[in-house]
């Protein structure tokens, strides 16, 4: 075949060396893959000039990308191909030619054109919705550095439990992509400058020393059967954890601000059609009383005059994990649909909306306590099921009957998880002038699974 390839260009509005700079930052590389795609980051490049990436395909095969130190030329352009470093690479070199040419250059003092260029034996269309999603996300991330160096943030450490989920993962990326340090909290031994190690039962008193801020996002997954022993987990790895952090955070020199996880579980799973603000009351349920104990669990960091916000999150959309995840499967392949009468309120964010709630958290001393993310658009599940199957091109014709739910959560599950009825609104983040990268469903959507329009 010959080599086709693809030339992608858009211009973002941010100046040429700070464009450039955030590409050899770690995180870039993570913050760029689409989340569509059966590919992960393994390693990436210690330098854009000549360095190596590798990344994670399935079957255990690797991808590596060397980065070319001839056609190296700051901050204008670097250049990577396709290379081999073991066995396990061997069989993506099937393709032959792969050579990526990131150029850029200054359209005026505060705008610079982005342009890819990729020499490869695929066509152009196969192509095309990567580069939609990677100049999508740079100049999204971009903005969002901006807003926080406007607000006068300037690089810090953060230490984060829970960094190697789905959320952590993201958040970390776009962190150290900021130019900020990220220290993760790990239950394992440390394996170098930026871990600790971190026992939830009994973290040490110096875990979070010379440290700006921490985000802990740690806790089993809400997701199963609502059994007594998964009941359990769920409250034991939130409450005393995040009692004890909290308590690591309060000693004199802790960090001053402490983000913890949260969810709008804490309004309860029927709320029918009002209006849910941070004011509003908590409502009935396991999921309900989790949430409210979990969020007074860090009352020591607010005695102590930390700075704390809990961050009530909403139904996640995100490619990578959730339930976009489980349901794109069926919904490509023709078997989605509504849940019941379709009328129950979704209170949902898109995953880099959610990250960029949790970066706002470390630097916006506006907010404190409760902060509801979510998107300002909530839907009813009939109206997300039409968003999602459009996307997809699909029909959603086949309504899930309400015993399907109670088959793989149990009743309780069902009634807390899928059949939840919460009207959720993001009037904190609203009053602060948040901006919402996606603030609607289908937009969201369509970002996560490769159906955005340039």
């Amino acid at each position: 075949m010959d080599v086709v390839g693809i030339e992608f260009e858009s211009v973002v509005d941010h100046p040429l060396d700070e464009v450039f700079a955030w590409h050899t930052r770690p995180g870039a590389m993570p913050r760029l893959v689409p989340p569509w795609q059966p590919m992960t980051v393994v390693a990436e490049t210690t330098s854009v000039a000549d360095g190596r990436a590798v990344l994670g395909l399935p079957a255990g095969l690797r991808w590596v990308a060397q980065h070319e130190a001839a056609d190296y030329d700051p901050p204008h352009r670097f250049v990577d191909q396709l290379s081999s470093d073991g066995v396990r690479s061997w069989p993506p070199r099937i393709i032959g030619t792969w050579r990526h040419t990131h150029e850029f250059s200054a359209e005026g003092p505060d705008a610079t054109r982005v342009h890819d260029r990729v020499d490869a034996p695929v066509p152009a269309a196969a192509l095309r919705s990567t580069f939609v999603y990677r100049h999508r996300q740079l100049a999204d991330d971009l903005d969002a550095h901006r807003d926080a160096a406007a607000a006068g943030l300037r690089p810090v450490t953060v230490a984060v439990t829970g960094a190697s989920g789905l959320v952590g993962s993201a958040l970390t990326a776009l962190l150290t992509s900021g130019g900020h340090r990220v220290i993760r909290l790990v239950r394992h031994a440390a394996t170098g400058p930026d871990e600790r190690q971190w026992d939830p039962d009994a973290p040490a008193a110096d875990l979070l020393e010379g440290t700006d801020a921490v985000v802990h996002l740690a806790g089993t997954s809400i997701a199963g059967r609502f059994t007594d022993s998964h009941r359990a987990a769920i409250r034991d790895s939130r409450i005393e954890p995040t009692r004890k952090l909290a308590e690591v955070a309060a000693r004199p020199g802790g960090p001053p601000t402490f983000v913890t996880a949260s969810a709008i579980g804490f309004y309860g799973y029927d709320r029918g059609d009002a209006p849910l603000d941070e004011k509003s009351s908590r409502g009935d349920g396991f999921l309900a009383d989790v949430v409210a104990d979990w969020e007074a669990a860090s009352a020591p960091a607010a005695d102590a005059g930390r700075r704390v916000v809990a961050v009530r999150t909403g139904i996640v959309q995100a490619a990578r994990g959730g339930t976009l995840k489980l349901m794109r499967p069926l919904f490509a392949a023709g078997l989605g649909g509504r849940l019941g009468s379709g009328q129950q309120w979704l209170s949902w964010i898109g995953i880099d909306d959610l990250v960029d709630v949790y970066y706002r958290a470390l630097y916006d001393d506006r907010l404190s306590g409760p902060v509801n993310a979510v998107a300002p658009n909530p839907v009813r599940n009939v109206d997300y099921t039409a968003a999602l199957a459009g996307t997809m091109h699909r029909p959603a014709l086949l309504p899930v009957p309400a015993f399907g739910p109670r088959l793989l959560l149990g009743s309780q599950g069902a009634r807390e998880l899928a059949e939840a009825n919460q009207r959720v609104l993001p009037v904190a983040l609203q009053n602060a002038g948040h901006r919402f990268r996606q603030p609607l469903v289908g937009d969201a959507l369509a970002h996560q699974l490769g159906h955005a329009q340039a």
